[in-house]
């Protein structure tokens, strides 16, 4: 028996009531965070914070590893909008969970003021600069938006391989960030956690489990 085509997936999906309602607010919501979420970003930047003492990050000699960075999230992206293409509920779930998440991690970095790390070597990523506009942030430190991502997905892929794929992405990601610099233990050590519970509310919202 042949599969459907992913055109007549999609075309199912929209027909149903419940599912097109999701799609329309997922429609509505990425403008909401394009535009906004630039404004939030630049106010933040221009705060003072406190700059914490942390010993695992001292131990770590920084090094540039963008291009590592860069490839462990945008692979991971790859791979969870391809398994979308057959799957409107992945993509429905990722995208509602995202947003969760990214509402969550607005209310932590307005809360805890930091400075960057000591050594931070900044990153510029043109995939996510959509969402911080042109200028390299380096204060949105807690939690980390990076790890959150790959973690997000890692919790949305269903086929067994692929998430062991996005268990070591994850835990790659958080290796990498530490070996630049970027964000403090506390960051990413927090954000699987933090993921895990909006995710959890998200898959409950939706499906009731």
């Amino acid at each position: 028996m042949l599969k459907p085509s992913i055109k007549d997936v999609w075309k199912e999906a929209w027909n149903s009531p419940v599912t097109r309602l999701r799609l329309i607010v997922i429609i509505v919501l990425i403008p909401v965070f394009t535009l906004s979420l630039p404004y939030f970003f630049t106010y933040v930047e221009a705060r003072k914070g406190v700059v914490l003492n942390d010993w695992l990050l001292a131990q770590i000699p920084a090094r540039n590893v963008s291009v590592l960075i860069f490839a462990v999230i945008w692979g991971m992206m790859l791979l969870l909008f391809y398994r979308s293409l057959r799957s409107p509920s992945i993509f429905i779930t990722y995208m509602l969970s995202l947003a969760v998440v990214t509402i969550t991690r607005i209310i932590c970095i307005a809360v805890f003021k930091l400075e960057p790390p000591i050594g931070l070597i900044p990153i510029v990523d043109p995939l996510t600069g959509v969402f911080y506009g042109e200028a390299p942030i380096t204060k949105d430190l807690f939690f980390s938006g990076h790890t959150a991502t790959v973690m997000l997905i890692f919790l949305c892929l269903e086929k067994k391989t692929d998430r062991l794929i996005g268990l070591a992405a994850v835990i790659a990601i958080m290796c990498l960030l530490l070996i630049q610099h970027i964000h403090y233990t506390i960051d990413v050590v927090a954000a699987p956690p933090m993921v895990y519970g909006g995710y959890r509310l998200m898959r409950y919202f939706l499906y009731k489990r």
